[in-house]
């Protein structure tokens, strides 16, 4: 292991370190329940759904049962593979039935609905519940009970709001239309202020039957009725038979090897083909090869990224409904690496499949452990509060990964029964000695939001692969986005030299706020040395034990 030199140390905090476990999430409290089950003697699995349950409470603006789930993990024996708690759209939720409720809505022509971007038809199956409580009886060494109970102490005796969520938290307050959702989520009709203590008590209530009776409470039972019953009040077509009839499915990640390390993502319908691509065209056209603060490093990089969200948005969707060709293989990035040149490529559009996504915010932890374990868990309900609908008096507040849907039958994405959104989540893992059979070094890291994480992960692997940074310098790194629009965003702190000169190159470069270019998360176990990182783009977070 490269120690760094301390005398060019320029990363805001060091990267943690523990013997026996590493938690990094982007709340202080969500890593503090994760790293109370490790002390308990749970694994990192265990760890994980803690952590995801507490960050369900003390970050409710991102993440939530009514949203998904979604894992990939590096187990103690060697086994590598990815869970996915994502649900579909209702069986009754056709194009021509939703063209015509969303038509009456909008006051349009049916021809001229578009799909909306919150409210009941923006709603699809939660995954989370069901999600957790198979992760927890798959590869916990704890029930799910347990492991709830760090979350259900903080929505019943109550947390301090931090600065980043309590303004996250004001969205709610335009948003929330029904009485149900404004009694769970404000408070004398507002948001929380920043160190306010807050309770969620009916979220709580909810919880504490989760814990005693299982998932099947929200898919099966009363709770199931009012999810149901709530999205039927406002002209949605979900059912309880679409709640009880899903299921978690474990799948084999998608990978590629960029510069020696293997770096393993989720396949459609999520989006991680696109983080291969980016990097596998980037390897062709030897990105890394550039000095870390050079404009050509960020030139070609950004290029491979255009390329990989091109292909990605054109082919990108639920793999029962259609194919795609091998967006991940070398074979179709060197033919695409054809189009990178040394100035900027304006001829390739963005093919967005919901321009909504791009922005979008979530949470990702990740966990490792001294056994062997590296979990990356990530867990949303897309834009903030997601639909804005909340299940009665569940507290639950559902998602609105709907909205990536089209109403275009010709659409890759279009709307069906049964069909499953495309997802800009993807955990990912790193295996950094792949060749080295006496080597174990292995990371489980993400990036969040929306369209800024196949990036995110792009940047990421490239800080410590080809440049050799401590965890935490790769994720402080200064971060530039390709954009929807045709934009290369840089942070504000990104040096303007380097602007300078990629404007030079034909990039259309604007500076963004830091926010949106995502909290990021990584641990890492390089034979049996326990490290971990997170950066203050949120409140990001991360301890060991």
């Amino acid at each position: 292991m490269t120690e760094p030199d301390l005398d060019e140390f320029s990363s805001r905090r060091s990267t943690v370190y523990g013997q026996r476990g590493v938690v990094a999430t982007s709340q202080p409290l969500a890593s503090q329940a994760g790293i109370s089950v490790l002390e308990d003697g749970g694994n990192a699995f265990d760890a994980a759904v803690a952590t995801a349950a507490a960050l369900n409470v003390v970050e409710p603006t991102s993440t939530g049962l009514g949203g998904d789930v979604f894992a990939l993990y590096r187990t103690a024996d060697g086994e590598v593979g990815a869970m996915r708690s994502c649900g579909p759209a209702p069986q009754d939720a056709t194009i021509e039935n939703v063209r015509d409720a969303v038509a009456d809505e909008q006051g349009v022509d049916p021809s001229d609905a578009e799909m909306p971007d919150t409210g009941a038809h923006a709603v699809t199956v939660p995954g989370t519940a069901r999600g957790w409580e198979t992760t927890a009886k798959t590869f916990g060494e704890k029930s799910l009970s347990e492991l709830l109970r760090p979350a259900i102490q903080y929505a019943r005796d109550g947390y301090p709001v931090s600065e980043v969520v309590s303004a996250q938290w004001q969205h709610g307050e335009e948003l929330f239309e029904d009485d149900n959702a404004r009694e769970a989520f404000l408070f004398d009709g507002e948001a929380p202020s920043t160190g306010q203590t807050v309770t969620l008590p009916r979220l709580a209530d909810t919880m504490e039957r989760i814990a005693e009776e299982g998932a099947d409470v929200v898919y099966e039972g009363d709770v199931a009725e009012q999810i149901a019953d709530e999205v039927q009040r406002h002209g949605g077509f979900l059912t309880v038979d679409d709640l009880a009839s899903f299921e978690p499915e474990f799948l084999d990640p998608v990978s590629t090897t960029y510069n020696g390390a293997e770096v393993y993502e989720l396949p459609p319908n999520n989006q991680g083909l696109i983080a291969l691509e980016a990097l596998n065209v980037a390897e062709e056209v030897g990105a890394g090869d550039y000095d870390l603060d050079s404009p050509e490093r960020v030139h070609y990089f950004a290029e491979a990224m255009k390329l990989a969200f091109h292909d990605g948005h054109r082919y990108i969707t639920d793999p029962e409904f259609e194919d795609h060709p091998p967006l991940g293989s070398k074979r179709w990035a060197k033919r695409r690496a054809e189009q990178v040149g040394d100035t900027a490529n304006h001829d390739v559009s963005f093919g967005v499949p919901d321009a909504n996504a791009e922005d979008a915010d979530t949470v990702l932890l990740c966990v490792a452990d001294d056994e062997g374990n590296v979990v990356s868990y990530i867990n949303s309900r897309f834009a903030g509060f997601g639909s804005g609908l909340v299940a009665g008096d569940t507290g639950i507040a559902l998602q609105n990964r709907g909205s990536s849907f089209s109403l275009d039958p010709e659409h890759p994405n279009s709307l069906a029964p049964g069909k499953r959104p495309f997802h800009t989540l993807i955990p990912a893992l790193a295996d950094f000695a792949p060749d080295d059979d006496e080597r174990d070094d292995w990371a489980a890291f993400g990036v969040m939001g929306g369209y800024m994480q196949p990036q995110g992960h792009l940047q990421v692997i490239s800080n410590v692969v080809d440049y050799d940074l401590p965890l935490q310098a790769a994720l402080d790194r200064p971060r530039w986005r390709y954009r929807e629009d045709g934009a290369l965003a840089l942070e504000p702190h990104f040096d303007s030299h380097a602007a300078a000169k990629l404007v030079r190159k034909g990039h259309d470069v604007e500076t963004l706020p830091a926010a949106l270019f995502g909290g990021a998360q990584i641990v890492r176990n390089e034979d049996g040395t326990l490290s971990g990182a997170t950066e203050p783009r949120k409140d990001g977070n991360a301890q060991g034990y």
